[in-house]
């Protein structure tokens, strides 16, 4: 979930997740009355508050939803089958084609590489086609009472709330994600606030129906989050029979991000040679890469780049970065 997702956030292994009770949601209207006072704290108008928490209720699917992300259990193979489909491959060069001068314009004011802006488009919301059905505010109250993940769920609350108060989409068209991801790049309301962009310059941070707007938004958050021009994200790497992946060098320990406990530490493309790895497409050599250590029982695996980690704040999962980039590569 932006993560925009935020996807999707990606905390904790499935099974943890798995194991983790559904809340008791007595004291929800409670927990409702208290929130609604520290929204007013922070500068919230109780206008808003009342317009978004009247005759609010949980919503229990969501807490069903987060306990079994995809990015926890699929397979790589299933994963990307799902998504770097041909359909969408077809659908994203059409795009490319008939909008090139925006999505280059877009590309060439926040230095990123426009044939990413369409992968991330086309991969969070189905090129806009898919928004998600569900009340913003009413999914991130319910995972916000939920004590797995409260503070965080609790303070896209306070930023949802306040996205209203500055009036960028009215309450009833407040929709989204099951996790609060909104809009045709699924930014969580935090990201809106740090990195949607007025690109037009209507007055508007327009992500549900602007596509200059959405694709501007989706720059400026990989420009913001250290994106390199034409860097690429990496390439698909058959792995030699006898190497063993969990042998080779790590990193430090990094706790800004799960997906990064799977990464060998980053060597030069030469060295990754040695090991017997090739890539399936050039890769530079002005940077060095890490291995992505596969799944049980894969040979097939990936080096990946400084740009792997720009996706990777996007949706902290290896495999949704992954999916990123080959389909990138296919526009």
């Amino acid at each position: 979930m932006m993560r925009l997702l935020l996807l999707v956030l990606t905390f904790g292994s499935f099974n943890s997740l798995a194991a983790s009770p559904a809340p008791d949601f007595s004291g929800f209207q409670q927990w409702l009355v208290e929130t609604g006072k520290e929204a007013e704290r922070r500068g919230i108008s109780r206008r808003t508050i009342d317009l978004a928490f009247n005759g609010l209720e949980p919503d229990p699917r969501v807490i069903t939803f987060d306990r079994r992300q995809p990015e926890f259990v699929q397979t790589f193979e299933e994963y990307l089958t799902a998504r770097v489909t041909e359909n969408r491959i077809s659908t994203a060069r059409r795009y490319y084609e008939k909008e090139q001068k925006l999505l280059l314009d877009v590309a060439a004011r926040y230095k990123v590489d426009a044939k990413f802006l369409l992968a991330f488009w086309g991969l969070e919301s189905s090129f806009g086609r898919y928004q998600g059905k569900y009340s913003i505010i009413r999914s991130l109250a319910t995972l916000g009472y939920d004590p797995r993940r409260s503070k965080f769920f609790t303070n896209e609350l306070f930023n949802a709330l306040k996205i209203l108060e500055e009036g960028h989409i009215s309450p009833e068209k407040f929709l989204g994600g099951w996790a609060g991801a909104m809009g045709q790049n699924q930014f969580i309301p935090s990201s809106f606030l740090n990195f949607a962009v007025d690109f037009d310059g209507d007055g508007k941070k327009n992500i549900w129906s602007n596509r200059a707007d959405v694709w501007a938004s989706i720059g400026n958050y990989l420009n913001k989050n250290g994106w390199r021009k034409g860097a690429g994200w990496g390439a698909r790497v058959k792995l030699p029979a006898d190497l063993e992946p969990e042998s080779l060098p790590r990193p430090e320990a990094d706790k800004s991000c799960r997906a990064l406990r799977h990464h060998t530490a980053k060597l030069p493309l030469e060295e990754w040679q040695n090991y017997g790895i090739r890539p399936s497409k050039p890769l530079s050599d002005a940077q060095s890469y890490a291995l992505v250590i596969p799944d049980d029982g894969e040979k097939t695996s990936y080096l990946v780049g400084e740009n792997f980690r720009t996706i990777l704040h996007y949706n902290c999962a290896n495999k949704y970065a992954v999916s990123i980039g080959l389909f990138a590569d296919q526009i």
